[in-house]
Parts: structure tokens; C-alpha cells; sequence
């Protein structure tokens, strides 16, 4: 049977109809009413909120839909992606992971501005008290500009009247803000819409998550109770509090509040001005308008609404900068004559007041009969939100109430008044009110505004500085001013003949249930060393008082996180004070500081007071002689050393981890921290003066976990220059390596910061022993060379280049090695006839580098391409005598980074590296360099077991992001303090002994990947791979072997289930071509993966049978015997000289040891700084006691191929 749209219609309002019939609750007039009237609150679904009257778009949008008129410019639910992004957010803010949800704007680049509009579904209507509270994002990542209006919110009434109720500051920040909008009494069924205006931009700029409506319900009945004493009851049965009643707002939400207010003159100037007298002095006016007359096209303009009914029709009363010249900043109008007041009859005015942007200075009452006498003021702006006022008059002759607004001649904003209110007292009378004399204009400042409240005196008598909010000044305590817009406020008590002042919190006027705040006036910019000193006091009988807190509302940026905040009580009596210091830090912008509270109950016996409020070393030049030298283990603080208050997080000290002695202190940030968010923190240097030489950073760092993120060193000055000196990602083992950092002289005064950077939420970045040596670093033992060099030098006919991907045209890689992308640097020679003739040389040459008494190996990627591409020699080239050829090749390798390796044998005499190339005659070739790492410990033989005590012996992870998103990690059970490892590994079957590993953390997706690569091995008919598994019953983790070769990935083995102890795997390799081993762990939902001593026998398969015809290979020159030939001729020539060398060595240690002042750091007798790793001693090999039953796996049955990026 076929049912056409009207039978269709009639059947769903049917079943609406039978619905609410069962389930009175879901009725359509208490759907989305901000009340839970089901049991389960299904009611409030898919409200634009959910349970708990939030929306985090987790689980959905909640109701929430796309209304755009441009398809090219709209939101969309969305996550971040595997990666950190170039736009958008780098994580939600919900969870602080790339798993969740938010809602954010797509890409747009058009020739004129397109609006995305995001839509509420409808929502019933709202109190005077309702607000939402959201987490905002903006940043400008492609610098193309956000305009006026990248981000605002209005709401549309059920007659599609529109009213503007938010417009956050245009500032490009790349963090989550938080925000609250005040949407206010709204009568009607209304909508909530988010716009941003852009004509260009990239995709996620703008965003938003994690909505929370609060108190935005009306007055519920109390159950089985009627309204207690001092309160109102309505007619929907709720009740009111008696002050509620006729004071212009209908609180009830049902106008029964706002009747039978006989006496009262009431003005809501939607018809005239009802004895209000506009006339001034001023040629700055105030006038009657609306909204509507303002401007409905431009967000900034205007208030956005009236207060009486919430639209941009309605009238109020306005003063802003006009369009012309600005020749008076002030404005002000006036009542009727009114008749003289007392105590026990005050004339109670009341109104409502909108002080928005920055041309707000701010609101004053005055009294006017034979003088003017101010008796309220409101200072600044206050935001996007109608705030009520109310003033008591007692005049013993007939008076005048001037209102008077301040404003700025700054880009936009304006003062509104509107629903003004005078009670019965004030009564009009018809004598005349001569004024006597006027009140004295304020004084001319007596500097510019912006050494006004700098920390720093510049008039006499430090007059610039004795209105800031210090009390240390006979003025500073009335310098803070209350901003408060609820029921709660700030009030200075000052009685001189006791010599007491405090500020403390007092019963208010306003209406929203917000916290009581006051700041200072504008202060800065500061220092690193600013700190806030104060004591404070939450005393009384309840067993909690309420809570005070204290925040930076930045001039550009607006108010920032809290930096201090206390919960409960510090005693029940009147002397219960406690102190504080609040380190406010750097800040480069003017700021204002502000304390906020909330008492859990105003009375009597409760009270929240704050005194001795100081500031000290505050100014943006003082820094003490105690806190300039850079070299600190962090066991006393940050020494030279301040957290950069623009980013997005903190470095915290941690106890207990530290590279010096183990037990101590070290400074980290902690990418799996639920409560991070953003994606840089930055720890910065006191301003350093500029010298004539290279000087050394030198620090130890950990950078752990499988999906960390990246720790860089820079370089910037007050310019805006900014330099990257030194750069590490990726998984790098749970253990200190350390780093040696060229800072190249500098002409103007810089500064340093280390910077981690939150590309993961799975791992922890750490520095300890942090050293700025006065001289150039020696070669470093790690160098990528992103960002630097790392002192190595170009000599020869041809120039090394330092490049990367983009740069390379016709010939080089398309992607270095370290970071695999085309960001990625690594040096290059071009090795084409054209360049480099046929037996030219071109030599790339390291900085100098002391001589050791043990055999290191020299670890590098080198990258050899094109037909001929000359012949690469590693040299160490000791100060004095011949060099000697470590490594040597010469064949096309491919488009592909290999991994060569050396010995440095001992030698007590500084040397240095040297890979040079020889011309071949090839055509468009070349020769890079890339990732050179000192070892302290022999090359390894190829193909020999790797245990993994001392590093990965040639595995490496991929940072490819297309190929995997994690690390494998290398960890001991001893020092595994966040992650659930094995109890010990299989080399040692002890705590102490390594092994890698992959978690199933929650920090990260689940099913993401992880590869080790292994170094590239010839073709082969048989080569064995062998490694130890341990996979628990409880891991849901999978672990697949495969073979790389030509691009292609082909599987031999699956492992979803393993169990027990440690598991021995066998696998037998067979490939006509190169190829590399890969080892690719998946992660599960829960459980440990994790490897050990991993080997393979190149050409004996697992049956111990030879398979591979045993080929001479490539001579390659043999280091280790010319190296002993070299030496022993250097032994006989000069033994003696290698005597006094060697004793001068150890003098000079013994007298750095003895007197620790004689370098720019500090010593450490106990650690050997050329160990960068943990150093494990491996006995004799033993049958190993977890060596019984071993498990050995064949191929799989059915092969499978995929291909790779």
C-alpha cells in the first residue's frame, strides 16, 4: 500500500502524541527546557546538550547542525588527525587526545567573506541567569588575517529576531581558550548560532568543544514545600528572593516578579526617555537607539541587544567614539529634581549596564545639589554581558543623579544603559538645584600612559607607581577595582586609626551566579622574577568557606588561566591569615591581575579577605645576580631559567628521575598528562648579552614513549628572529643521552629556549644538567643536522650543502632520514661531472673532538644516487699523523638511506671525522649525509644478536607517518615508573636488563602501529630472523613480521596470540631482491608487547644451514688493521709524547674537579659523561633459565604483499 506525505505526517504526529501520552515527561513543551523531568533526563537529549546539559561532541553533535549558506565555508564534527596538523587544534579539549571530537570550520579561500553558520536545535526559554560556558579555538595558521569577526554567537528568536550575545577578541592563539556567553531571559523558544566570518583560511582555525549550560533554568517548585519567608512565589511556582521584585528583569518567567510595582518609575526607553535628561555639558552625547539602528551587518558594533527583551530591536541608551573626531572623552545625562532622602527612606536606583571592548572606561553615579559627589563607580570593560547595578541615595536637600561614562578613543566597543529603575523614594520635587562649585578635574598624568604602573618609579615620589594595587603605597588598596557581575563583590576596608585595610568579599546586586572579582589598574609589561606577595584569610564556622583564586587578564589575549587558587578554610578566627607568593613571570603585553571568589555562603560568621598585597621584582629589566648563570641541575629551581608564559604548557620539576644521581630532580613536561593541552611549552633563558665567540649549550635529555613529539633548542632575539639550533624526535630508549648544541655568537642581546613540542599524547621529553659553556662545542655525538651543522665544515672543490627535500630539484633525497619528510636537513654533495670532476675530492670535516682510551664506532645514513656516483670514504683524521679510512663505498644504492658504521680505535689525541668524496664522472648524482651518532661502545658485527643493552644495533623506527604512527620503545623494568612492562627481560632475566616494547595505552588509539626497520640485507635463499616475544593472555596486541623490498611490504608471520613467558620465534627468509626487516607491533586496547635480542644469519637459514654462496665482499679497507699499524707507529715515534699528553689529560680534569669555577658549568665526579646510555656489564653467555620450551614459528601459510608509501 502506498502512503503519501500526509498520511506520513499524520503517523509520526500520532506516535509524538502517543509518546507524550506514556511519557508525560517528553512532552513537547518540556523538551529541551533545561530541566530533567524524565528520570533518566531524556528529555534534555540532543538539546544542543545531553546529560549533564554539556556537549562534547564525542558522542555525537548533540543536536547541533550545519546552516551555512556557502558549501565552500562550513563547520564539520571532526577529529585531529594521526599527526600535528599545520591548522586547527592539536588535540580536543575534552580528552587532550587525537581520538577525540570537536567542531571546527573547513578551509576557505574566496575573493569576499563567507559566514559558517553552526545551529542549535530549539531550546524552550532560558533564565536571567543562563550562560554557556565553551572551550574556543582561533589561530590564524596561514597568517592570511582573521578580519573582525572570525568567531561570534547570536541567538534567534522564535519571530526571527536575531540578537548578538558574544564576540571574543580577534587574537591569533594556538591553544583552547575558555569563554563564557551570557545569552540571559530570553521569553521565547530561541536558537543558538555560532558564526565566523573569514574570507580566507585554513581548515580548523577556528573551533569550538566542550559546551556546558548553567543555570539557565526558571524557578522550579520546591517539592512539598511552599516559599519559605523572604521570598516571592510565582505563578509557575517557583520562588524569588524579595530583592528580585520589581528590579526590571522578570525572574519568575512569568512576569509575576515585575507586577504590582505601583511607585516604582520604571524605563525600559523603548518609547521615550521618561524624564531622563540627555543634555550635557560634554559634546560627547548619550543617545536613545537600538541595536537595529546601529548595525545589523557589523558583530562590533553596538551592544548586540537591549536588556528589557533581549533583541537587537529594542531601545536602550548609548555612547560610543563618533564616527568624527573624539573632543571629550566623557558623557553624561541626569534625572529629574528629586526630594531630599534618610537612612530609613534612601532613594534605590537601579540599572542595567553593557561595558564592552576596549573604548569602555568605564561608568560613575554622582549626586548633584550644591556640589557633585561620586557615590558608585564601575571601572572598565566587563564583556558581553547586561550587568545590574544599584545605587542607595541619602541627600538631605534636593538633588540630581548624573550618570557619567568614560570612553576610549580605542578600535571598538561602547557603554549602554538600559531598564532603569527608581523606587518610590525617589520622588520628584519642583525646587530648583543650584550647583556651587564643580569638583576639581583629575590630574594630568605626570608620564605616559605606558609607564604608568611599570614597575619602575619615573615621576617624583614615585607618583606613576602609587596607584597600582600595591599596599606598600598610601593609595595602592584603592587602586583595585571591583568588575564583579554577580551576586557576589569585592569591597576595600580601610580604617586608618586602626591602620588596617583588607579587600573582602560582600553580598551584590547582580544576578549571574559568577565568581566576585577585582583587578588592578593596567600594569606592565614584567620581568621573569615578577611575583605576587599577599596574605589571605577563609575563615568562619562552616567546614568550607568558599574558594579565591588569582589570574592575568592579558591586554591582548585576555584572561588567562589561573596561576593560584585555594579551596576550604585557613581557620575560624579573625587572625587565621596565611601567605602566598603567585609567580606571575614574563609577560610581554600590558596586563591587569585579578583575584576571584566565591563564598559558599555570605554571612556573618564567613568571610573571604585579602591584605599586604605586594609586588616584587616585577620590573621587565630586573634580573637578580642570582639567577644569570644558565648551568643548573634543577635541584634549587630553574636558575636562569623561566617557564615562557605566551605557550601552551608548563615544564614541572620532577623529583626522583634525575640524570646526576638518579634520586634527584629533573624538569619535564609529560606528553600523557591528561591535563595537558596545546601543543608547545617552552622553558626560556634570561636575556643573554652578545659576544665575539661560539659558545656550547651542553644539557642531558630523555625523550620517551611511543608517540612523544619533538624537543628543540632555539635561538631568538627582541626582533622576532627566531633560529633552530638543535632538533630531536622520536622514541629514544627510557634513558639520558646527552647533547652538545652550537650557539653561534650574536651581535644584539638574545635569548635561548628549549621547547617541547606535543605532536603525541603518549610519552615524556626531560632535561637535566643543563651547562652554557664560554667556547664551540666538539663534535656532538648525535648531530641530525636540523637547524645546524653541528660545526661540520666544507673543504674541497666542491661545497657540502646543508638542505632539505624542498630544495632538491634534479638531484639530492626528496626527504632526509631523520625526520623522513621534506622538512627534514641533512648534508649534500652534488657528484655529477659537471660539479665535481672525475678525482676531485670534496670533503665534509667535523669540529675537533678530545681523544678517548677506548674503541667508539661512528654511527651515520648516508644516501648515494645515480649512475656513478663517486666513491664515499669516513676518515679519522687524528691532530697529528696520517688518517685513517673507516668506511668506505661506492656503488648506486638506490633511492634509499643505508646505515654505514666505523671504529674510532683509541688514541689519546684529538681527531676529527672526514667523509670525503671522490669524483666518478656520473651524470645528475650525489652523495648525502645524514643522523651521525657517536657511539661510546664497538661497532656491533653485522647480523650478530642485539640484546638491546646497548642500543638498537642498527634497527630503527620509521618516523614516515604514512608507514606508522608510533615508536617501539627500548625500557628496563627497573626504570619503568608509567608504563606496565615485563618483570624483566629475557637477555638478563633481571630488572636491569632492556628490551623493546609496545604499550596499550589510552593515551593513543587503539589499532595504531609501530615498525622497527632493520639495516638493508642483501637477497638471500635463507637467512634466519630470530628474536624473543613476550605477548600476555591479557595483551590484545598483535605483532606481524614482514619483508621491505622495492616498496612492497610482504608478511611472514601473523602473532595474535603468544602467552606465558618469553617466547623464542624462528622465521626462516627467502628474497630475490634487497630488502630490510620489519617488525610492526599493533596496539591493542590493553596488554604489553614487547621483543628481545633479536638476530638474524645472513645466509644460514634456521636449520644452521648455509644457503648463500659466501662471496668476497667490497674490501673496505680494513680499519681495524690500519688502525693498529698507525698506532703502533705512533706508540714507537712518540710514547713519550703520549705520556705527557696523557698526564697533562688528567691534570687538567683533576684541577676542573678541584675547582669547579674554572668552567662555565659544574662538574659530576660520579658519572661518565660518555656513556649515554644505561650501561649494563653482560656476563658470559648462559643457558638462560627462561630458555626451556621454546616456541618456534614457520612462515605463513598464505603470503600477502601490500604496498608502502
Amino acid at each position: 500500500m502506498w502512503i503519501g506525505p500526509s498520511t506520513t505526517s499524520a503517523f509520526i504526529l500520532a506516535l509524538i502524541l502517543h509518546l507524550a501520552a506514556c511519557h508525560p515527561c517528553l512532552s513537547p513543551e518540556r523538551r529541551c527546557d533545561f530541566v530533567c523531568d524524565c528520570s533518566d533526563c531524556d528529555d534534555e537529549q540532543d538539546c544542543g546538550y545531553g546529560k549533564g546539559f554539556a556537549c562534547d561532541f564525542d558522542a555525537g553533535l548533540c543536536g547541533w547542525t550545519d546552516q551555512s549558506l556557502n558549501a565552500a565555508y562550513k563547520w564539520e564534527r571532526r577529529q585531529r588527525g594521526d599527526t600535528l596538523p599545520d591548522s586547527g587544534p592539536s588535540s580536543d579539549f575534552t580528552t587532550g587526545t587525537a581520538s577525540g571530537w570537536f567542531t571546527g570550520v573547513t578551509a576557505v579561500k574566496s575573493s569576499s567573506a563567507s559566514t559558517a553558520v553552526l545551529e542549535s536545535p530549539p531550546m524552550q526559554q532560558s533564565s536571567p541567569t543562563c550562560r554557556l560556558r565553551l572551550k574556543y579555538f582561533m589561530w590564524d595558521s596561514g597568517h592570511t588575517g582573521f578580519g573582525s569577526s572570525p568567531l561570534w554567537v547570536s541567538v534567534l528568536h522564535q519571530n526571527s529576531q536575531k540578537a548578538t550575545v558574544w564576540r571574543p577578541e580577534a587574537t591569533s592563539v594556538r591553544g583552547w581558550r575558555e569563554a563564557t556567553i551570557y545569552l540571559g531571559r530570553i521569553a521565547t523558544t530561541f536558537r543558538i548560532r555560532l558564526h565566523s566570518d573569514r574570507s580566507e583560511g585554513r581548515r580548523g582555525d577556528v573551533a569550538v568543544d566542550q559546551l556546558e549550560f548553567l543555570d539557565c533554568a526558571l524557578p522550579v517548585p520546591l517539592p512539598g514545600m511552599e516559599c519559605p519567608d523572604g521570598m516571592l512565589q510565582c505563578r509557575r511556582e517557583g520562588c524569588v528572593e524579595t530583592q528580585q521584585v520589581c528590579d526590571g528583569t522578570d525572574d519568575c518567567g512569568d512576569g509575576t516578579d515585575e507586577e504590582n510595582c505601583e511607585g516604582y518609575h520604571r524605563c525600559d526607553f523603548e518609547k521615550d526617555l521618561c524624564g531622563w535628561d540627555l543634555r550635557s555639558l560634554s559634546k560627547l552625547k548619550w543617545v536613545r537607539t537600538s541595536q537595529e539602528d546601529i548595525s545589523i551587518s557589523d558583530p562590533l558594533r553596538g551592544p548586540g541587544r537591549d536588556h528589557s527583551h533581549n533583541s537587537a530591536s529594542g531601545h536602550f541608551l548609548y555612547v560610543t567614539v563618533p564616527d568624527g573626531e573624539l573632543f571629550q572623552d566623557w558623557a553624561a545625562f541626569q534625572s529629574p529634581r528629586l526630594q531630599p532622602t534618610d537612612n530609613t527612606h534612601p532613594c534605590k536606583m537601579i540599572m542595567y549596564t553593557h561595558q564592552f571592548g576596549p573604548r569602555s572606561g568605564g561608568l560613575t553615579v554622582l549626586v548633584a545639589d550644591k556640589s557633585i559627589t561620586p557615590v558608585w563607580e564601575r571601572g572598565g570593560a566587563l564583556g558581553d554581558v547586561w550587568v545590574k547595578a544599584e545605587v542607595e541615595i541619602v541627600n538631605n536637600s534636593t538633588f540630581q543623579i548624573l550618570v557619567m561614562a568614560a570612553v576610549r578613543e580605542l578600535a571598538y566597543g561602547g557603554i549602554a544603559i538600559d531598564s532603569m529603575v527608581l523606587s518610590p523614594e525617589c520622588r520628584r520635587s519642583n525646587e530648583s538645584v543650584t550647583l556651587e562649585k564643580f569638583p576639581r578635574p583629575p590630574k594630568d598624568d605626570c608620564t605616559v600612559a605606558e609607564k604608568m604602573c611599570d614597575f619602575h618609579p619615573d615621576c617624583e615620589g614615585a607618583a606613576d607607581e602609587a596607584q597600582c594595587g600595591d599596599f606598600l603605597y598610601s593609595k595602592g588598596s584603592s587602586a583595585w577595582t571591583d568588575t564583579s557581575i554577580g551576586s557576589q563583590s569585592w569591597v576595600l576596608h580601610k580604617n586608618s586609626t586602626a591602620k588596617e585595610e583588607y579587600l573582602y568579599v560582600a553580598k551584590a546586586p547582580g544576578q549571574q551566579l559568577t565568581e566576585a572579582q577585582t583587578r588592578t589598574p593596567v600594569l606592565g609589561p614584567s620581568g621573569p622574577t615578577c611575583t605576587l606577595r599577599f596574605d589571605f584569610a577563609l575563615t568562619g564556622n562552616p567546614a568550607h568557606i568558599g574558594e579565591l583564586s588569582v589570574r592575568v587578564i592579558d591586554s591582548i589575549l585576555g584572561a588567562q588561566p589561573k596561576l593560584w587558587e585555594f579551596s576550604g578554610k585557613t581557620g575560624k578566627g579573625e587572625v587565621e591569615w596565611q601567605h602566598a607568593e603567585v609567580a606571575v613571570g614574563a609577560r610581554n603585553q600590558r596586563f591587569q591581575l585579578a583575584f576571584e571568589s566565591r563564598a559558599e555562603k555570605l554571612c556573618p560568621s564567613a568571610k573571604i579577605k585579602v591584605q599586604n598585597v605586594h609586588f616584587t621584582g616585577c620590573h621587565a629589566n630586573y634580573f637578580p645576580s642570582t639567577s644569570t648563570v644558565l648551568s643548573c641541575n634543577f635541584e634549587d629551581g630553574l636558575c636562569g631559567w623561566h617557564q615562557d608564559n605566551s605557550d601552551n604548557f608548563d615544564w614541572t620539576l620532577l623529583d626522583g628521575m634525575d640524570h646526576t644521581t638518579g634520586f634527584g630532580k629533573s624538569l619535564v613536561v609529560d606528553m600523557w598528562s591528561s591535563s595537558l593541552r596545546g601543543a608547545l611549552g617552552r622553558l626560556l633563558s634570561l636575556p643573554l648579552l652578545p659576544g665575539r665567540t661560539d659558545q656550547c649549550l651542553t644539557f642531558f635529555y630523555k625523550i620517551y614513549g611511543p608517540n612523544t613529539g619533538t624537543l628543540n633548542v632555539k635561538l631568538f632575539d627582541k626582533h622576532g628572529y627566531e633560529e633552530v639550533l638543535w632538533t630531536r624526535s622520536g622514541a629514544h630508549g627510557n634513558m639520558w643521552h646527552e647533547a652538545h648544541c652550537p650557539v653561534p655568537h650574536q651581535l644584539i642581546t638574545y635569548q635561548l629556549t628549549f621547547e617541547a613540542v606535543r605532536a603525541g599524547f603518549d610519552g615524556r621529553v626531560a632535561i637535566d644538567d643543563v651547562a652554557l659553556l664560554a667556547q664551540p662545542c666538539t663534535v656532538p655525538r648525535v648531530c641530525s643536522f636540523e637547524g645546524q651543522r653541528c660545526g661540520y665544515k666544507s673543504y674541497g672543490q666542491v661545497y657540502w650543502l646543508h638542505r632539505n627535500g624542498h630544495a632538491a630539484n634534479v638531484t639530492g633525497p626528496k626527504t632526509d632520514h631523520s625526520l623522513e619528510t621534506e622538512l627534514g636537513f641533512y648534508m649534500m654533495v652534488s657528484t655529477g661531472r659537471r660539479f665535481l670532476p672525475t678525482g676531485g675530492a670534496a670533503t665534509l670535516m667535523s669540529p675537533l673532538r678530545q681523544g678517548t682510551a677506548k674503541t667508539e664506532c661512528v654511527h651515520f645514513w648516508y644516501h648515494m644516487a645515480g649512475e656513478n656516483p663517486g666513491a664515499l670514504s669516513v676518515y679519522m683524521k687524528p691532530v697529528s699523523g696520517e688518517r685513517v679510512k673507516i668506511f668506505t663505498d661506492s656503488l648506486n644504492q638506490g633511492d634509499v638511506w643505508r646505515r654505514g658504521s666505523g671504529n674510532i680505535s683509541p688514541n689519546l689525541v684529538d681527531w676529527q671525522l672526514q667523509f670525503e668524496v671522490i669524483g666518478r664522472g656520473g651524470e645528475d648524482t650525489h652523495v648525502a649525509i645524514d643522523d651521525i651518532f657517536l657511539s661510546a661502545h664497538p661497532c656491533e658485527n653485522k647480523g650478530s644478536k642485539c640484546s638491546l643493552e646497548r642500543g638498537l644495533c642498527g634497527w630503527s623506527n620509521t618516523q614516515n607517518s604514512k608507514r606508522d604512527k608510533l615508536d617501539w620503545e627500548v625500557t628496563s623494568q627497573e626504570t619503568e615508573s608509567h608504563y606496565t612492562t615485563p618483570l624483566g627481560d629475557h637477555t638478563l632475566g633481571t630488572e636491569k636488563g632492556h628490551f623493546l616494547f609496545l604499550s596499550s595505552s589510552n593515551r593513543t588509539a587503539a589499532y595504531q602501529n609501530a615498525q622497527l626497520l632493520s639495516p638493508h640485507l642483501p637477497p638471500t635463499k635463507g637467512t634466519c630472523l630470530k628474536f624473543w616475544a613476550y605477548k600476555p593472555y591479557s595483551s590484545d596486541s598483535q605483532l606481524k613480521v614482514w619483508t621491505l623490498s622495492r616498496g612492497l611490504l610482504k608478511e611472514l608471520l601473523e602473532v595474535k596470540e603468544l602467552g606465558g613467558p618469553w617466547r623464542r620465534v624462528d622465521i626462516d627468509i627467502i628474497s630475490t631482491d634487497e630488502y630490510q626487516i620489519v617488525l610492526e607491533g599493533i596496539k591493542g586496547v590493553s596488554g604489553v608487547l614487547a621483543l628481545d635480542d633479536i638476530e638474524y644469519t645472513v645466509g644460514i637459514n634456521c636449520a644452521k644451514k648455509v644457503t648463500d654462496v659466501q662471496t668476497t665482499p667490497r674490501k673496505p679497507d680494513n680499519a681495524g688493521g690500519i688502525a693498529a699499524s698507525v698506532l703502533v707507529v705512533l706508540l714507537l715515534i712518540g710514547t713519550l709524547v703520549g705520556l705527557l699528553i696523557f698526564y697533562l689529560h688528567v691534570q687538567r680534569r683533576a684541577t676542573l674537579l678541584s675547582n669547579p669555577s674554572a668552567v662555565d658549568g659544574f662538574s659530576n665526579d660520579t658519572y661518565d659523561p660518555s656513556v649515554t646510555e644505561n650501561h649494563v656489564r653482560i656476563p658470559p653467555a648462559q643457558n638462560h633459565p627462561m630458555a626451556a620450551g621454546i616456541n618456534v614459528f614457520s612462515d605463513s601459510a598464505g603470503v600477502r604483499e601490500r604496498e608502502v608509501a
